[in-house]
């Protein structure tokens, strides 16, 4: 958690070239496979996965 937190406040600062994961997170929800959404795909299986191990009992 707080490698994302300090990637966050380097990408934030002024004249970063650093994306902050709100940019990360859009360009993964662009991405297009012809008329497929493979980056909502991708983002629907990847928080699936999160649950699966680490929420459910």
């Amino acid at each position: 958690m707080g490698l994302f937190v300090a990637v966050e406040w380097a990408a934030r600062r002024e004249g970063s070239r650093i994306p902050t994961l709100g940019d990360v997170c859009g360009a993964v929800m662009r991405a297009e496979v012809g008329r497929v959404p493979v980056g909502r795909i991708v983002l629907l299986v990847f928080w699936w996965w999160i649950g699966w191990h680490f929420l459910a009992r």
